[in-house]
């Protein structure tokens, strides 16, 4: 049963290091700041998630199991915030295509009206 749980955890150390791969090519790669919001988070949370799943097969030891959710969970709880202030940092000061957008619910507040604009 062990060799299975190696064997799944060197599958998803694969998974998760070529998520986190696809994740960084796609920051440097991406025209936008919305695309490289979108990059930087989704396949890199789900990336590190697959590794720590894959350690987490390969240790099984409860002090390590603990630790492994704890960054989970930090994870889980930063990367959409982060996320979250880089667009809204790209939408306050004019850095982005506003013609990308399908709805700009912010529009009619004034808050997207640039360098010059509210902060």
């Amino acid at each position: 049963m062990a060799t299975i749980a190696d064997w799944l955890g060197a599958g998803c150390l694969l998974a998760g290091a070529l998520l986190a791969l696809a994740a960084g090519i796609g920051v440097l790669r991406f025209p936008d700041a919305l695309s490289r919001m979108h990059a930087a988070t989704k396949p890199q949370v789900l990336g590190v998630l697959l590794l720590l799943l894959g350690i987490a097969l390969r240790l099984r030891s409860p002090a390590d199991l603990g630790m492994i959710l704890l960054v989970a969970v930090f994870q889980l709880a930063t990367a959409p915030v982060a996320a979250q202030m880089i667009g809204r940092a790209a939408y306050r000061s004019g850095r982005l295509d506003r013609s990308l957008l399908d709805a700009d619910e912010l529009a009619d507040r004034g808050q997207g009206s640039g360098p010059a604009g509210p902060a």
